[in-house]
């Protein structure tokens, strides 16, 4: 990009961070690779995932973790705490890359890509995306009923959350993060 040209490279999603509230995050690994294979790597990077977010002072509403990919939806009090999402994300991405490159004795090897963010500033976007990334192990065909699949949030969610409230946000199926994956 030139001096004279404003327009972002549109394979570099902007982060604007600047604000406190809730975020839709996703992310997805390198030419979609399934580096995240089996139990054990799906444990390591789902715990992760959760870690990270407590240490950085993001409160999660939803999670869902893939061999290739990962959806988040989660609430930061402050803009301070917005602002860390990339190095949260960078954090996270840093710890699960080592981790699968020593276990596959390929030091180096590129695993992310890269992630996206949205603020959600609207009630009912914020209703469709939690719906999204509870019912996504659904949508890929792993499992049948998404509390089944041990790498999201849909069982926590269905045993915190009133029946009524479960039942509102299942309602929001397959509306939001069309075409995230």
């Amino acid at each position: 990009m030139d001096g004279k040209n404003s327009t972002p490279w549109p394979h570099a999603p902007p982060h604007r961070l600047l604000e406190d509230g809730t975020y839709f995050v996703t992310a997805s690994t390198y030419n979609k690779q399934h580096h995240f294979q089996g139990r054990q790597r799906l444990a390591m990077l789902h715990d992760s995932l959760l870690q990270h977010c407590q240490d950085h002072g993001w409160r999660l509403q939803a999670w869902a973790v893939f061999s290739n990919h990962y959806h988040f939806v989660a609430h930061c009090a402050h803009s301070d705490f917005a602002s860390r999402l990339p190095g949260l994300v960078g954090l996270l991405h840093e710890q699960t890359c080592k981790y699968v490159n020593q276990d596959d004795n390929t030091i180096g090897r590129k695993v992310w890509h890269n992630h996206w963010d949205t603020f959600l500033s609207h009630e009912r976007s914020y209703f469709a995306r939690l719906s999204y990334v509870h019912q996504n192990p659904v949508k890929h065909g792993l499992v049948k009923v998404a509390s089944e699949y041990p790498w999201c949030s849909a069982s926590w969610f269905e045993r915190t959350a009133p029946p009524t409230q479960v039942k509102a946000i299942y309602r929001f199926q397959n509306r939001a993060g069309e075409g995230q994956g």
